[in-house]
């Protein structure tokens, strides 16, 4: 029934609105630190990219197969804009052109269940944004050999008050 299909999209949005908002926080605080824009567009532009990366996850979202659908999920920038960080910047008023000058020329952003995690250039380390345990004991982690920089607390958080990376 819809009813059913409508608690269902529910239940998944928010198994993975944490995630979704530390990755959505993290590329919106790029944004701030390169200037210019104002505190109200990045606020659209934050909520536009969390409703985006929502809906194209909402079929390749397994916590109990985190590894499942990584590569579907990988947000990234290097000689192309990612598609859903373009749409988003599209709704404020932000050019193609302009994403390029404002966000590292090249940025791999991961966003599993239980895990958000980044890499800026193609040989930088990677590090966590948040990280939380699952609920089964036995993770089978993607294979991203690497010290673990942990920028944030396990604890989930609302959106409205995550202090995602401190550097931004």
């Amino acid at each position: 029934s819809r009813r059913a299909r409508g608690a269902a999209w529910r239940a998944g949005r928010a198994a993975m609105w944490t995630e979704v908002c530390t990755a959505a926080a993290f590329i919106t605080r790029l944004l701030r630190a390169a200037g210019g824009i104002g505190e109200e567009r990045l606020r659209c532009f934050r909520e536009c990219l969390q409703e985006a990366l929502c809906e194209r996850y909402k079929h390749h979202w397994f916590p109990l197969a985190p590894s499942k659908g990584s590569g579907y999920r990988c947000i990234r920038i290097n000689h192309k804009m990612d598609p859903l960080i373009v749409e988003a910047a599209g709704m404020i008023g932000l050019s193609h052109e302009r994403l390029f000058q404002l966000l590292p020329s090249e940025l791999t952003l991961w966003v599993d269940p239980f895990e958000v995690s980044y890499r800026i250039g193609e040989n930088g380390s990677i590090c966590v944004l948040y990280k939380s345990p699952q609920p089964r004991s036995s993770r089978s982690s993607p294979s991203k050999n690497y010290n673990m920089m942990t920028a944030s607390s396990s604890v989930p958080v609302p959106c409205s008050t995550m202090h995602i990376y401190p550097g931004f």
